[in-house]
């Protein structure tokens, strides 16, 4: 199991930084009055998802193996 979790922490942190990234440049911005104004178009769901599947990696990775 701590292998798996490794594999889903690296998982985790390489799909946060890509669409994360991605999350942040996806904008429009348009002038309203001599104002710019910026507008997020981005889905955020990618990102959700990477940082649960981070989160779950840290916890398999960090749990300790059962002795029975």
């Amino acid at each position: 199991m701590k292998i798996v979790g490794i594999v889903l922490l690296v998982l985790g942190i390489i799909g946060l930084a890509i669409f994360g990234i991605q999350a942040l440049n996806d904008s429009e911005s348009f002038n309203v009055l001599g104002v710019d104004v910026a507008v997020s178009k981005a889905n955020w769901n990618p990102v959700i998802v990477s940082a649960v599947v981070l989160v779950v990696g840290i916890v398999l990775a960090m749990a300790k193996p059962k002795r029975t």
